[in-house]
């Protein structure tokens, strides 16, 4: 009977990986220069600060320009929301009248943390 890869128990992989331990191949002197070569060609300089130090260190342009629209696009709905949702920045500054803040909570929900307040009538 010949004995295949998926006949071997695990006492003969162990010992082969044993073998395979003790020793180890070395790499030749001039790859391992190529290799950190490489690897100190592709760090940082460490020269950039300020506010382009900070640019690279959270993305570069892109991650920045993502952080930006979802600043305006949160900003946009706080202070002009669509008609479906009540107005939050009216509702803190007391501008929405109270039919729309019922109307609005009982279609969405939304604002039922500033409705706390309102005495039922």
């Amino acid at each position: 009977m010949k004995r295949t890869d998926n006949d071997m128990d695990d006492q003969t992989l162990e010992s082969l990986f044993e073998q395979a331990r003790a020793a180890p191949p070395a790499l030749p002197p001039e790859l391992m220069a190529r290799v950190f070569e490489d690897a100190r060609v592709l760090q940082p300089d460490g020269e950039t600060v300020g506010w382009r130090g900070w640019v690279r260190a959270i993305g570069g342009l892109p991650a920045l320009s993502g952080l930006v629209t979802a600043t305006c696009v949160g900003f946009w709905l706080g202070f002009a929301p669509p008609d479906g949702m009540p107005d939050l920045a009216g509702q803190v500054l007391g501008q929405q009248d109270d039919i729309e803040l019922e109307i609005a909570t009982d279609l969405t929900g939304f604002g039922w943390d500033i409705e706390e307040g309102i005495a039922d009538g």
